[in-house]
C-alpha cells in the first residue's frame, strides 16, 4: 500500500518524483522538448548557448519541459492550445511562430489552430490575432515551401 504522499506525486507530476534528480528531470525535459519543438530547433538553441545563456537553458529544460510538458494532466494538444492563446495574449510573435510548428507536432491540425486563433481574437483583441494569423500563415507557407511535394521533378 501506497502512503499519501507517495499518490501525490506518482503519476501525475511528469518527471518531478521525489526520487528524481535534476539530471533525469532535465533529461525527460530534453526528450520531450525534442519531441515537441524538434531537433533542429533544440540543436540550435544548444548550439547557440554560451556562458550567459547556459543556465537559461538548462531552467527551461528542467522546469518548463521536465517540470511542466511531462506532467500527464493535459494532453500535448492542450499544451499547446494553451500556450498559443497565451503567447498570442502577450504579442510574443517570434515565439507564437515556433509554437505553431510545435502544435502541428503535437497534433493539432491548421483547422484546430485556426479555431484557436479565432478564439484569441475574442480573449485577447482582434489587433494581437491579427498578428498571430499573419504568424501562423507565414509558418504555414514555409513549410509548405519546404516539403518535399514542392520540389521540381
Amino acid at each position: 500500500m501506497s502512503t499519501a504522499s507517495e499518490d501525490n506525486g506518482a503519476g501525475r507530476n511528469g518527471a518531478v518524483q521525489a526520487s528524481a534528480t535534476a539530471q533525469d528531470i532535465y533529461d525527460a525535459g530534453m526528450v520531450v522538448r525534442r519531441e515537441v519543438l524538434g531537433d533542429a530547433h533544440v540543436d540550435r538553441a544548444n548550439a547557440a548557448k554560451d556562458s550567459f545563456t547556459e543556465d537559461y537553458q538548462d531552467m527551461i529544460t528542467r522546469i518548463a519541459w521536465g517540470g511542466i510538458w511531462t506532467r500527464p494532466g493535459l494532453s500535448r494538444q492542450m499544451r499547446s492550445a494553451v500556450t498559443l492563446t497565451a503567447l498570442v495574449a502577450h504579442g510574443h510573435w517570434e515565439e507564437l511562430a515556433m509554437h505553431v510548428r510545435a502544435a502541428l507536432n503535437n497534433g493539432l491540425s491548421r483547422d484546430e489552430i485556426k479555431e484557436i486563433l479565432l478564439q484569441t481574437a475574442i480573449y485577447c483583441s482582434v489587433p494581437s490575432a491579427n498578428s498571430a494569423f499573419k504568424t501562423a500563415q507565414k509558418v504555414f507557407a514555409d513549410i509548405d515551401a519546404a516539403s518535399p511535394s514542392n520540389e521540381p521533378n
